[in-house]
């Protein structure tokens, strides 16, 4: 990476000028991330709406399964917005993302249910998923350049750790809507009226975000572009970074998967805890989760981003197997909590400097095609696919083995973060 890169020489903007665009560009992710986990968090629900009744195991493999299909559209998304932000700068492809997501959430919550119209209901919401899984893919790649590039040098971990702030803060937004709602609602609204609220709210959300557009300032990234910027010609003789964005991504979104969305239904499916008890459990746990993010961010700044990589990747490889298993049989609220925290935790080396780290591998002219595109490839085929394969070993019979098999992708995990150069450390 060259001393003069952009990366390394921070947007001419002042302080105050830095700290709004850095807190703009992580609203706008967590308005993305909220419309993502409200299908996550409400698919108890929508697995009735759209699928017919009977197995509920198999209803809710249905709404996994369209939740997964929904990330393998995050590369194509990854592509599009990546070469956009590699082109034209990282603000519009942000933004044309936040709308395109709008979008989707405002069109699920006007689908009409299985008892309306059959099969064509659950087909509908593939498409709905399919408009979100391609915006998404866009808004990783872009946000984590974005705040990569426009944070300054000695305490970019700390502030590129907001990029996951705000992705779990729209997490818990999602969950805490949906408790008020089944609070404020009465019985049985939330599967005829409620969760149309919630995706209702996700459109408004980001069409409120448009409104405010004029808060993100470019970052360092909108220079003049190379004739190769943002193409796969360009990004192909940086196939080593790619590789290595790959195989951690493969373990860190897996791991932040089953700790974040799938063990709602874990809890209650396996653990046979209530449905009620789940949602509290995991609203309580993502407040500490997003609070660690800054904490590890800023440890990164010390100990260098390789540090954080591989001590998540050796953790989650020999916690997986015991904290499933504990949970799997777990009575007590508090030590469902304490459990799900454990993993989260241990996630959250990995997490808070992700984006950054990823950012920090490529070079300005591909910069964001490289980290969205390998980062949606990876987190399509092991973080958008948790749930349904967990789903499909329960089905089987050998619901145990799934934690064997993350165990073994947290080995790739851990086998990519050794293997990467110990020069790798935060710039100066």
């Amino acid at each position: 990476m060259s001393a003069t890169d952009p990366l390394l020489q921070p947007a001419a903007l002042s302080d105050r000028a830095r700290l709004k665009a850095i807190l703009a560009g992580s609203l706008g992710n967590l308005i993305e991330w909220y419309d993502v986990y409200i299908y996550a968090f409400a698919s108890l629900t929508l697995a009735g709406a759209f699928f017919p009744g009977g197995d509920r195991t198999a209803q809710l493999l249905g709404t996994s399964s369209i939740f997964a299909i929904g990330f393998f559209m995050r590369p194509l998304g990854s592509w599009y917005f990546g070469r956009r932000a590699d082109r034209h700068g990282r603000r519009g492809a942000m933004l044309a993302s936040i709308a395109m997501m709008g979008l989707g959430s405002a069109f699920i919550a006007a689908l009409p249910t299985y008892a309306s119209i059959g099969v064509a209901a659950p087909a509908l919401l593939l498409v709905a998923r399919m408009v979100q899984g391609f915006s998404t893919g866009g808004q990783y790649g872009t946000a984590a350049t974005y705040l990569s590039e426009i944070a300054p040098p000695a305490r970019r971990g700390f502030y590129a750790s907001f990029q996951y702030v705000t992705l779990i803060g729209g997490q818990l937004l999602a969950v805490i809507v949906l408790q008020l709602l089944q609070l404020a609602l009465p019985a049985g609204a939330m599967a005829t009226i409620g969760w149309r609220i919630a995706f209702a709210m996700g459109a408004a959300a980001a069409l409120a975000m448009l409104l405010l557009r004029g808060t993100i300032h470019e970052s360092a990234g909108a220079t003049a572009p190379r004739g190769d910027s943002g193409s796969l010609a360009g990004l192909l003789p940086h196939w080593r970074s790619f590789g290595t964005v790959l195989g951690l991504t493969a373990g860190g979104s897996l791991i932040f998967y089953i700790y974040s969305t799938y063990m709602q239904k874990y809890l209650v499916n396996t653990a046979h805890l209530s449905p009620g008890t789940a949602d509290a459990i995991m609203t309580a746990v993502l407040i500490p989760f997003m609070l660690m993010q800054p904490l590890f961010g800023a440890l990164s700044d010390r100990i260098g981003r390789r540090a954080n990589l591989v001590a998540f990747a050796a953790l989650a490889s020999v916690t997986t197997v015991p904290l499933l298993g504990w949970l799997s049989e777990v009575r007590s609220p508090l030590a469902a909590f304490l459990l799900v925290l454990a993993g989260l935790a241990v996630n959250s080396l990995y997490t808070s400097v992700s984006g950054l780290f990823k950012a920090e591998l490529f070079p300005l002219h591909v910069r964001a095609l490289g980290v969205g595109l390998a980062y949606g490839i990876g987190n399509a085929l092991f973080g958008g696919t948790a749930e349904a394969v967990a789903l499909s070993f329960k089905q089987h019979g050998h619901e145990g083995g799934f934690a064997w098999y993350a165990t073994a992708i947290c080995l790739v995990s851990l086998a990519t973060a050794l293997s990467i150069g110990r020069e790798r450390r935060p710039s100066p």
